[in-house]
């Protein structure tokens, strides 16, 4: 029974979290991104890092 639960509390947070990314998106449409969100957004989409100077990605 207690791993019935488990998995049912673990998919209400599942539609929990679903929920909350839709309505964050349905604002975003609305209102257009924050330019705060907009960066976030550039940085984790960025390619190359500081670090690619420091560690070469040709480990050998």
């Amino acid at each position: 029974m207690a791993t019935s639960r488990g998995h049912q509390g673990a998919h209400g947070i599942g539609q929990t979290e679903e929920q909350l990314n839709n309505q964050a998106q349905a604002a975003e449409e609305i209102q257009g991104a924050s330019k705060v969100d907009q960066e976030v957004l550039a940085a984790a989409n960025q390619q190359d890092s500081e670090l690619d100077e420091i560690i070469p990605s040709d480990q050998e």
